[in-house]
């Protein structure tokens, strides 16, 4: 019952962010070129004008432990000292499945100097099985974390999916956080802004 709940709360932000348009999100897009940019060239990622804001550039990002598919465990600390992006999506989100195979991509350019955390939202998902088949029959080598409780979620205010933080070496979020699918160039971007 509980994971329906989730389910059904997590399906209609999406939702609700995709059918928002706001006047901010126009104008973010307008400068969509530039790092720092909050949501993809084709607006797929929108949220209410009301939503939460997020954690903000500067702030400490907080530290979660999380399973991976493996059952090892992971936590952000654990790559202090490493660009992160941070990275939350679900298998039934079509934004998140379209950005997948470009992480991919980056991720086998620039693995050493990025580490890729893409953190599946499991409780708003059918199975952890579900998220297993998909993640092999992309060939995806990025650490997926399962957030089964959604405690994540909560904790770094995502509204709407995917969602993306950037965090340097020093543990802060040093750029705004993409909300929408990122391309390739975004990626290189943001990791050329990173510190």
């Amino acid at each position: 019952m509980q994971k329906w709940i989730a389910g059904l709360f997590l399906a209609g932000l999406l939702i609700f962010g995709i059918f928002s348009v706001t006047q901010e999100k126009s104008a973010e897009q307008q400068t969509s070129d530039e790092p720092g940019i909050s949501g993809s060239q084709d607006g797929t990622g929108m949220t209410a004008p009301n939503a939460p804001e997020g954690l903000q550039v500067g702030d400490t990002a907080p530290d979660f432990t999380l399973e991976t598919l493996e059952g090892e465990k992971v936590s952000l600390s654990d790559f202090k000292g490493k660009k992160v992006f941070l990275n939350y999506w679900a298998t039934w989100c079509p934004p998140c499945r379209e950005e997948m195979p470009e992480m991919q991509r980056f991720q086998e350019a620039h693995g050493e100097e990025v580490v890729i955390l893409a953190v599946n939202g499991t409780g708003s998902e059918k199975s952890v099985e579900n998220v297993a088949a998909f993640v092999e029959e992309g060939g995806y080598t990025f650490p997926v974390l399962l957030d089964k409780e959604l405690s994540l979620n909560q904790d770094y205010q995502i509204i709407s999916i995917p969602t993306t933080y950037f965090i340097g070496t020093d543990g802060t979020i040093q750029e705004p956080r993409i909300v929408g699918p990122m391309t390739y160039e975004d990626m290189e971007k943001m990791k050329n802004a990173l510190k």
